[in-house]
């Protein structure tokens, strides 16, 4: 946690940040804001969801956990800050993390002037588990 306190400066790390943080930490799943809230107003019924949403947003403007806008229905949050690619299943929308790095050029003619800082690719398939459902 003291590297939280170090990359945001006047952070004030609750109880209720704290548990949010545990929970990110242990999490693979790229949960959305709602599914946080409702597993750690389990332990804190008193917490709100903008509690929990704000503590997000300023966790991902700070660099500490990405905000993956993959599914327009809802926001997911991804405790992997590190530069990765994306695997999402087009029916049960799990993602799921590719870490490996491949090295696009972009044609000069196409960059329209940017200046090109890094990339995501997303992957978009049917996970193992949809795989087994008949549909």
């Amino acid at each position: 946690m003291e590297s939280i306190r170090k990359q945001i400066p006047g952070l004030k790390l609750t109880p209720q940040r704290l548990a949010i943080l545990d929970y990110l930490k242990e999490n693979h799943e790229h949960p959305s804001a709602e599914t946080i809230f409702k597993s750690i107003r389990e332990r804190f019924p008193t917490i709100s969801f903008s509690t929990v949403y704000n503590t997000l947003a300023t966790l991902a403007k700070n660099g500490v956990l990405q905000e993956l806008t993959i599914d327009p229905g809802k926001r997911r949050f991804d405790p992997n800050s590190e530069p990765h690619h994306h695997l999402i299943c087009v029916r049960c929308k799990k993602i799921a993390d590719i870490a490996v790095d491949y090295e696009l050029k972009v044609p000069y003619a196409l960059k329209k002037g940017f200046e090109i800082v890094g990339n995501h690719i997303e992957f978009y398939g049917i996970c193992q588990n949809c795989q087994q459902v008949k549909q």
